[in-house]
């Protein structure tokens, strides 16, 4: 139920209490939307509660804190109000005028590889979307240790007898509230898109597979990466050993000490000079079985599925290291991480000259990165998730950085690295498109990345882009007016991959035998 026209629309009733947003032109912008109740103190590695209701009207006009996270992306911009463990929030623009209009909605997942990351960042920025007739939500959701951390003790605690994936409960809590009161703000509950790049991509696949988030969305988005890599999610029992060590070395006797320590220092311990890893796990509640079981059985969420990754995920030197780019460099660089099926390999990705050797470096690797899990979520989906299935390939470049620039590097969060030597010589411009290049040209804010020369070809592959997320959002379907005829993956060596670039195009799939064979790698 809208507030009165005094507030030009701007309060908006949900099941907590009012939020007042503010105004963009036409499009409403509610920031910092509690979702559950802040994770701390006794709730530290507990499931999300439900959020407390309020008196009054809340702002709703900044956006919230942003999870517990160390600075390992220095080209990661924010907007959000710090850093704390009380950081569930979600934001949500909108451009219904009224609470009737029922208009489809994207719930976007930041990436950061469950160690960073904020639904603040300029690349997911919702207001283009939002003009496209989309409720766009940004979602906040526990990282690291506090998202992922395993322990005996938590599990004996648990009414689900589980503990872990704290992150990913909290992303199902936010499309539960999403369900509950995305109306209010002239969404339809019922035409929900989940969406996310890189581990975005993974918590989306991993929202598939969890019978908890059953119902809470018709369609999902994934852009590099999945949970069915090569490396199966540790199990729960690998996890506890994992987390009891921690506990040793950090000097806590128990869960009631871990849960007292300051945040502060549970996030930046290292063991012997390494900064411990907390991610998925398989833990018989959130996930009930390894996610690729999940799929193979069709179990997973029988939704529309649009899913794809980029042509440079990895550079040729995540292969070759600073050997010189030759034939003989990179077959040692294959045997060394295949010894047993090399020659196998090889024929695959043929390197007779220089050339050859680049990209055959640059696809083994962006394959092992992202491209092969992402192509197993493809091709189990199209099996048995009864729902279309649709692929694409994003090989757009990004042009020249802005001069101001200066001697920067590109990093992988879509900003830039700068270099404090400006004799050190400028890194050549990829070939393709790198790792979470997709996101500012898919999500329309090519605009808010002010780091590189735009051209007038990157606008125009950011609106074919736009209009595949705008008509499969709306409908579950890519195709549509501004977009070429795009067939539904079929796996059986026929399917067709749609090449996101300036002349975007359906194109045979020419590497299905690849992935075939890292499958098999990935069995032993």
């Amino acid at each position: 139920m809208l507030g009165s026209a005094q507030t030009e629309g701007l309060q908006v009733k949900t099941a907590n209490g009012t939020l007042e947003g503010v105004s963009s032109s036409g499009i409403r912008i509610f920031k910092g939307i509690p979702f559950a109740a802040p994770p701390v103190g006794d709730l530290r590695w507990r499931e999300p509660m439900p959020a407390k209701n309020w008196t009054g009207v809340r702002k709703a006009d900044k956006f919230g804190p942003r999870a517990m996270q160390r600075p390992l992306f220095g080209d990661m911009n924010f907007r959000s109000d710090g850093v704390s463990e009380d950081c569930l929030y979600l934001n949500v623009w909108t451009p219904a005028k009224s609470d009737k209009e029922k208009l489809p909605v994207l719930v976007y997942f930041y990436g950061g590889g469950l160690m960073a990351g904020d639904g603040s960042e300029p690349r997911y920025e919702g207001e283009a979307m939002a003009r496209r007739g989309i409720v766009t939500i940004t979602v906040n959701y526990r990282l690291a240790i506090f998202g992922f951390f395993t322990h005996p003790e938590l599990t004996k605690e648990s009414p689900n007898h589980s503990s872990g994936n704290y992150g990913y409960m909290d992303q199902s809590a936010a499309l539960k509230w999403v369900k509950n009161n995305i109306a209010a703000f002239g969404g339809d509950p019922n035409r929900v898109t989940i969406a996310g790049e890189s581990a975005g991509s993974s918590s989306v696949c991993a929202q598939m597979a969890s019978p908890q988030s059953k119902g809470l969305f018709a369609s999902a988005i994934g852009s590099s990466g999945s949970m069915l890599g090569m490396v199966a999610p540790t199990t729960l029992a690998e996890a506890e050993v994992k987390g009891t060590d921690f506990a040793a070395a950090i000097g806590a006797s128990s869960l009631k000490e871990l849960r007292a320590m300051p945040a502060e220092k549970l996030l930046n311990f290292d063991i012997k000079g390494v900064m411990p890893r907390f991610s998925a796990i398989i833990d018989g509640y959130f996930l009930p079985k390894n996610p690729r079981a999940i799929f193979k059985n069709g179990e997973q969420a029988h939704v529309p599925l649009l899913l794809g990754w980029n042509s440079e995920e990895q550079n040729f030197r995540s292969t070759l290291g600073q050997d010189e780019p030759t034939p003989e460099n990179f077959a040692k660089a294959v045997k060394k991480a295949f010894p047993d099926r090399a020659d196998e390999l090889l024929k695959l990705y043929p390197a007779t000259t220089t050339d050859e050797v680049l990209q055959a470096a640059t696809d083994f690797a962006s394959d092992r990165f992202t491209g092969f899990s992402t192509w197993k979520w493809c091709e189990l989906q199209s099996q048995t998730g009864q729902k279309p299935v649709y692929r694409y390939l994003y090989a757009r470049p990004r042009p020249a950085m802005r001069p101001e620039m200066g001697n920067a590097t590109a990093g992988l969060a879509g900003g830039i690295i700068k270099s404090d030597d400006p004799t050190k010589p400028k890194a050549p411009l990829p070939k393709g498109a790198v790792h979470s290049a997709d996101i500012e040209y898919a999500m329309g804010n090519l605009p808010t990345n002010r780091v590189y020369d735009w051209q007038p070809e990157d606008f125009a592959v950011s609106a074919v882009f736009q209009n595949i997320y705008e008509h499969f959002v709306k409908t579950g379907n890519p195709n549509g007016v501004g977009v070429p005829n795009w067939p539904a993956y079929t796996p059986d060596g026929k399917g067709q991959v749609m090449l996101i670039n300036v002349d975007t195009k359906a194109m045979a799939d020419g590497s299905r035998n690849r992935y075939l064979l890292l499958d098999q790698l990935g069995q032993k």
